[in-house]
């Protein structure tokens, strides 16, 4: 499969003929073995570094090469028709699958894995290649964007973003690890890794050029040397500000936003945010 998705990638960079029904069914195989946990876009090496799995993205975007755009789930007498790539079919589930979907216009994407136990409520999208951990709750209005990696037990919470990735073929997606809880409209982008066990306060921002105050080991988190930002384990992350402190901007007392890490979990935080297992 691996080898098959890198000549074909090459041959179309190249301009030159490839077997396409050939490649087609083995994109086939792919978003089944994603869809199956088999396969992943990115995997934690021994050193607890994240890498993306070129092969496998590099798969993904020559979906979008080879497929023809089509029309897809159109309900006579009704309105709504809906258009994509052949091979981006919504990803298909039974009761078998352990996997609870709320009535109200979510969608999972083809060659997305989502574990036995995950919470959709609607509406919200898991896109193509994320991978889904067991006992997760997406919530409403939010978002697992391509090729997000989602731990088990993590809550993400309504109108969050995961953003995703697809190219370049090495980049990084952003990845959350077991337990982490995100609060309402927060937004994860770029590569960022959330530690496991963090906690992001409703409406924490982060990218690759955003600085992360920690006021608990006094030193400041930035993506650097091309690794992303990463949050510590345990870390508790809320919204603030830092002051401008020249020129026009100071004169105007204007402030930059930036996430602080305020103090890393405890036993009081764990109460703040848990779930009612009843619920799940």
């Amino acid at each position: 499969m691996r080898e098959l998705i890198e000549h074909a990638t090459l041959a179309s960079a190249e301009g030159r003929p490839f077997d396409r029904a050939a490649v087609e069914r083995v994109l086939g195989e792919l978003f089944d073995a994603l869809e199956r946990g088999e396969v992943r876009a990115a995997e934690r090496d021994a050193n607890g570094r994240w890498n993306a799995i070129e092969w496998v993205k590099a798969g993904m975007l020559l979906a979008y090469r080879v497929s023809d755009m089509i029309e897809m789930g159109h309900v006579d007498g009704s309105a709504f028709r809906f258009f994509d790539r052949q091979l981006f079919t919504p990803r298909s589930l039974t009761l078998a699958d352990g996997v609870r979907i709320v009535p109200g216009g979510s969608i999972i994407r083809r060659g997305a894995y989502v574990a036995p136990g995950v919470i959709c409520m609607p509406p919200m999208l898991i896109n193509l290649g994320a991978h889904v951990g067991a006992n997760t709750t997406i919530d409403s209005h939010a978002l697992v964007g391509s090729c997000a990696q989602v731990g088990e037990r993590v809550h993400l919470s309504a109108g969050a973003q995961l953003g995703g990735v697809l190219e370049p073929a090495h980049a990084t997606p952003v990845i959350v690890e077991d337990d982490v809880f995100i609060g309402g409209n927060c937004g994860v982008y770029e590569g960022t890794v959330v530690r496991r066990r963090a906690v992001l306060a409703t409406g924490v921002m982060l990218t690759r050029a955003t600085p992360v105050y920690d006021l608990v080991r006094e030193i400041v988190h930035r993506a650097e040397d091309g690794a992303p930002l990463e949050i510590p384990e345990g870390a508790v992350v809320v919204p603030g500000a830092r002051p401008i402190s020249s020129g026009w901007g100071a004169q105007q007392h204007l402030s930059l936003q930036t996430p602080i890490i305020v103090k890393y979990r405890d036993e009081h935080t764990d109460a703040a945010i848990a779930l009612e297992p009843r619920l799940r």
